[in-house]
C-alpha cells in the first residue's frame, strides 16, 4: 500500500500544480523511488491512493510496468493514512502487506531496509512492524523523536517533556487484524499504533542508512545535495 493522497500543503508552491508524489528528486518522482524499491524488494503489485491532482497522478503510474499498479480512489473524500488503507482493504487481500508513505526515501546502508523489515516480520508477536530511524541523524527532522524502541523491538511511545530516539519512517507491514474495529471514515494510522501498543504487539526494526524526511522544498533541496554527495562519494 503506498499512500499517495495528502495535499503537500508543506510543499507548495511546488504542490500547486502536481500531487506531491510527482515532486521530482534528482529527476525522478518522490514517488518512482519508492516504487522502484518495492519492486526491488520482490513485491510485485501495489495499491496506491490518490486525491489531489489525482489524474496528473493516475496518468503517471499507468507508464510504469514494475510493480503492478492498482489505484485506490479517493478523489471525493480525503481519508488520511488509516481511512486510507481501510479503503483499500479489500485490494490488499488477507495477507500481512506493506504500507510506504510516497514520500520516504533514504540512502541505504549495508544491504536492503525493505528485505530486513521483511526478514524481522512475525505475525506471531507482530501486529505492526515499523521501519524507524534515528531522529538525530535523519536528514530535514527538527522534532524530539516520536518512539523508543527495547532491544527486543518492542516499540512504545514518547512520553511528555521526554526525548526519544526514534523516529517513524513512512514505512511499515501491517497484519489485516490491525484494522479489526478501526473507525470508518477519516482517520490516522496512530489509533491503531496506540491499540497495537497497548496490546504489546507495535514492533520496530532499525533503518541502516540514512533516512530523509522531505517534507518542504528546503528538505528536498537538502536531500539534492546528501544524495549527489553519496553518488559522488
Amino acid at each position: 500500500m503506498v499512500l499517495a493522497a495528502g495535499m503537500g500543503t508543506r510543499m507548495r508552491p511546488l504542490t500547486d500544480t502536481i500531487p506531491k508524489p510527482l515532486v521530482a528528486l534528482r529527476g525522478r518522482p518522490l514517488i518512482d523511488h519508492v516504487l522502484d524499491r518495492i519492486a526491488e524488494a520482490g513485491i510485485e503489485g501495489a495499491v496506491v491512493n490518490v486525491h489531489h491532482h489525482a489524474d496528473k497522478l493516475e496518468a503517471h503510474l499507468a507508464t510504469r510496468k514494475r510493480p503492478r499498479i492498482t489505484i485506490s480512489d479517493e478523489r471525493g473524500v480525503l481519508l488520511d493514512t488509516g481511512g486510507g488503507v481501510v479503503n483499500a482493504l479489500p485490494k490488499l487481500g488477507q495477507s500481512p502487506f506493506l504500507i510506504h508513505n510516497s514520500d520516504s526515501v533514504w540512502i541505504e546502508g549495508i544491504g536492503s531496509n525493505l528485505a530486513r523489515l521483511i526478514a524481522a516480520w512475525d505475525p506471531a508477536r507482530m501486529d505492526c512492524l515499523m521501519l524507524l530511524a534515528i531522529g538525530a541523524t535523519s536528514l530535514g527532522y527538527e522534532g524530539h523523536g516520536d518512539f523508543n524502541m527495547t532491544a527486543d523491538g518492542l516499540v512504545t511511545r514518547r512520553t511528555e517533556h521526554r526525548e526519544s530516539p526514534f523516529v517513524f519512517t513512512g514505512v511499515s507491514i501491517a497484519h489485516p487484524r490491525l484494522f479489526e474495529g478501526a473507525p470508518q471514515g477519516r482517520f490516522s494510522l496512530n489509533v491503531l499504533w496506540d491499540r497495537a501498543i497497548e496490546r504489546g504487539r507495535l514492533y520496530g526494526a532499525r533503518l541502516d542508512g540514512m533516512w530523509m524526511h522531505v517534507g518542504t522544498p528546503e528538505a528536498l533541496k537538502e536531500a539534492e545535495k546528501w544524495i549527489e554527495h553519496e553518488d559522488v562519494g
